[in-house]
């Protein structure tokens, strides 16, 4: 949507960046007088044709006014809080409107990548020394947790690009590579992937097959990687393999066959036997860029090796950070479908009163507000454990496997409260709950993220 005059004195535009936002005289004025608005409620239908109706729901989707039963805006910030809205307009003026015919053409809104980068939401938690946001985890939760309610996509494509390519060279990069990529990242002036599941290894990535062999000037790869997303349009993938002749072999131990530790490499866009065709004909994620990796004889620099990685435990790390953003993100894809349900249920006339006035639809309606509070409060506490140095991985296995299953079950209600409007592309609900059938998988599947906790709670392993 695009505005038709300036902004309100108590609004951000959109076009501001985050720090820009974060610095305005609207960090305390934005949301004053928010608690006396019932945040879980929607307006009513008026009783307009159905003509009318549906170009009045259209317009309602772009003036999302959030979920927040539990008065969780009191809680955050005015930086925490800042940032959730100015993200939430952005969803709503320019998300909103073109999402779903990207999705019906499985093409990636690739138009939102140059103004989500001047919101600086791409490695919004990495330091401002390097052009980004700087900003807390719980802000950046929220972004995670905005974007996902535009689209699984959207949100996936931002947190590949901050969580599991900027954080891995952030956190093992020499500083040359940090200078070189993190900027250029933050600006959206070049996209980046990450390569470590494999066609035959996706809960077990330690059985990885791509080999990096060490040569007279660098190393050379082979292999291949499955399910990445960004990875045709990507100028950098932050790959992972395993190593020969590495002489950090000696410390991680090589097996019967040679190969020794893994380590994270980057191989640029163009790189003689690197390809990276696009996957097509899924069901889910359509308006994202899913892709295989191949590296054939694929010859790299030595100075394209992530120097400080070693071992499984760095790819790991990467999945920690890219977990905590989806424990928001799914929050986000339940608030939407929930927000759409309660909409709906004001507007549709049944034996002569709106279905939102039967036992029935107001039971589904229940549950769903309480397992989507309980999953943003069990967020919004995984992030005050991260920014205090406190959270712990099987935290994060925790929530995301209790907030991506509680958005799958939000979204299918939804859908059975709009009946057979809720397969249309005129509703959200079976896009996010086609997405979601992704996010339940990746980044660990929801059977892993059990049994990482059943060996926490006993001490034992249970995965073979």
């Amino acid at each position: 949507m695009t505005r038709s005059g300036p902004p309100k004195a108590d609004e951000t535009p959109v076009s501001q960046t985050l720090p820009e936002a974060l610095q305005s005289d609207a960090v305390v004025e934005s949301r004053e007088g928010e608690r006396d608005v019932p945040r879980h409620a929607a307006p009513a239908g008026n009783g307009a044709p159905a003509g009318v109706q549906a170009t009045q729901r259209a317009a309602r989707r772009v003036t999302f006014q959030g979920v927040d039963y539990y008065d969780l805006s009191s809680l955050l910030t005015d930086e925490q809080r800042m940032a959730r809205d100015t993200v939430r307009r952005f969803v709503d003026e320019r998300v909103m409107p073109v999402i779903e015919e990207h999705y019906q053409a499985a093409s990636f809104p690739r138009e939102l990548i140059e103004p989500m980068a001047e919101l600086g939401v791409f490695g919004a938690n990495l330091p401002e020394e390097y052009g980004c946001a700087g900003l807390d985890n719980v802000a950046y939760g929220l972004i995670m947790q905005e974007l996902e309610r535009g689209d699984s996509g959207v949100r996936s494509f931002a947190s590949v690009q901050g969580a599991l390519v900027m954080y891995p060279i952030f956190a093992f990069g020499s500083d040359e590579q940090k200078r070189h990529w993190l900027p250029r990242m933050a600006a959206g002036q070049a996209i980046g992937c990450f390569g470590l599941t494999e066609p035959d290894f996706g809960s077990n990535p330690a059985g990885m097959r791509t080999v990096a062999e060490r040569t007279a000037d660098g190393w050379r790869l082979n292999g291949s990687k499955m399910w990445i997303t960004n990875g045709t349009i990507a100028d950098v993938a932050v790959v992972w393999a395993k190593t020969r002749g590495d002489e950090a072999d000696g410390a991680g131990g090589v097996d019967g066959a040679g190969v020794g530790t893994i380590r994270g490499f980057l191989v640029e866009r163009g790189t003689p036997g690197y390809a990276a065709p696009e996957m097509h004909r899924k069901h889910s994620l359509r308006a994202s860029v899913t892709s295989e990796l191949t590296f054939d004889d694929c010859e790299i620099p030595a100075a394209n090796l992530l120097p400080e990685s070693g071992g499984l435990k760095s790819p790991l790390m990467c999945l920690t950070q890219a977990r905590y953003g989806i424990a928001w993100g799914a929050c986000g894809s339940a608030m939407a479908c929930y927000d759409e349900a309660v909409r709906y249920s004001r507007e549709r006339i049944q034996f002569d009163r709106p279905i939102g006035g039967f036992q029935l639809t107001q039971a589904k309606l229940a549950e769903m507000l309480t397992e989507v509070t309980k999953a943003q409060l069990l967020a919004y506490h995984l992030g005050r454990l991260k920014d205090d140095g406190k959270m712990k991985p099987v935290q994060v296995s925790l929530a995301k496997r209790n907030n991506v299953h509680m958005a799958m079950e939000v979204a299918r209600t939804a859908r059975t409260i709009l009946g057979a409007n809720g397969i249309t592309s005129e509703y959200q609900v079976m896009r996010h709950m086609n997405n979601l059938e992704s996010v339940y998988t990746y980044e660990g599947t929801h059977e892993i993220h059990t049994l990482v906790l059943g060996q926490d709670i006993t001490g034992i392993p249970a995965y073979v």
